[in-house]
């Protein structure tokens, strides 16, 4: 099966290169100096958002002078900085020297709306960043370059006894998973389901999406125990009592609450293929006939030349988890098919993810 997906404004950014020139134009090295000092443009953004500029201006414009002042700016580097948030189009500057955020910046990266994509961003300006300057040694070596190979413990274990990294990192799954949610919420139909399963869900994303559209339906997040602490945080700001609650387990070793829908969405790409044959199979016996399996991931297309952010995704997930990777379409149908599903329907969802429907 092939099926193309393509990165959209609003949860990867477009790197702005190209491969190569078209037919007819001259060659220059523009494309290639572009996409290589793309750190630069990266590593701004992430600033912004760690400074809290774009949740600054939600409250209203400001002059260079005291938006530098309460963002923590130095004199020095406040002109050029915020100038140039403002050449990557993620501000705005009237006449009058006033910053305003663009109207994408305000939705999605002011910190106090529930809209807020920006934890994807937090973490990866904590973690990411910093361990993709280790990418040529992971390439080298097939390991991993995060936390776990400073300790070698699990990776999940270590990052949960840090609880500032902990809390970053689940805000970041949310992060990513927000607008994912939505989409998800949308596309698929939930006329006579009543209870859906976050299989680690994070913080909820998903479930709450439905539930927000679906006022007849509750919903689950399957989750290691230490995720409780800022999962209900999360649950009781969304307020939606108690029809999004919290199951705590490990669903490798643990029974699957019951359910009429599970949700993997970006589970299967932290494993191993092996380990992720087993979680369908435990899905599929554990779901009732009729029952629907959502598996979504930056999933790359079957052909390998058309989903950059699954690639790149793939080469985090080298960085990042002992044995994981994006994998095709075509992968993640044999193996919902190999574990009982009688249909699976794959369709694109948005920022180059994809869901495939499997129906028991």
């Amino acid at each position: 099966m092939e099926l193309h997906s393509e990165s959209k404004a609003g949860v990867v950014a477009d790197t702005g290169a190209t491969a190569g020139p078209t037919a007819g134009d001259a060659i220059t090295p523009e494309p290639i100096l572009q996409l290589g000092l793309g750190f630069m443009a990266s590593k701004t953004l992430l600033s912004a958002v760690e400074l809290g500029v774009f949740t600054t201006l939600a409250r209203g414009g400001r002059d260079r002078a005291s938006l530098a002042g309460e963002v923590g700016l130095h004199p020095r580097s406040s002109a050029d900085f915020l100038d140039a948030l403002v050449s990557l189009g993620m501000l705005e500057r009237d006449d009058d020297g006033v910053y305003r955020n663009s109207p994408a910046s305000d939705v999605f990266l002011d910190r106090a709306k529930p809209s807020y994509v920006g934890g994807i961003l937090e973490m990866a300006n904590a973690r990411l960043f910093g361990f993709w300057d280790n990418l040529t040694d992971a390439l080298r070596t097939g390991t991993q370059q995060n936390e776990v190979t400073l300790t070698g413990a699990p990776f999940f274990a270590t990052l949960s006894q840090d609880p500032v990294a902990w809390r970053n990192f689940l805000n970041g799954m949310n992060g990513v998973s927000t607008p994912l949610a939505g989409a998800l919420a949308a596309d698929f139909d939930w006329t006579g389901r009543r209870h859906v399963v976050d299989l680690g869900g994070a913080l909820g994303a998903v479930p709450a999406a439905v539930l927000r559209s679906h006022p007849e339906m509750t919903g689950t997040v399957f989750e290691l125990p230490q995720v409780r602490p800022v999962f209900e945080e999360s649950a009781h700001a969304r307020e939606l009592g108690d029809r999004l609650s919290f199951h705590s387990g490990d669903f490798f070793a643990d029974p699957l609450p019951p359910a009429d829908v599970y949700v993997m969405g970006q589970i299967l790409h932290d494993w191993a293929p092996e380990q992720r044959q087993f979680l369908l199979r435990k899905a599929y016996e554990a779901l009732p006939a009729g029952g629907t399996l959502i598996v979504y991931d930056a999933m790359i297309d079957d052909g390998r030349r058309h989903n950059t952010y699954g690639l790149l995704v793939s080469l985090n997930m080298l960085i990042d988890t002992e044995a994981g990777s994006e994998y095709t379409v075509a992968d993640a149908t044999h193996w919902l098919e190999a574990a009982g599903f009688s249909t699976t329907v794959a369709r694109p969802l948005i920022g180059g993810y994809t869901a495939v429907y499997a129906t028991k």
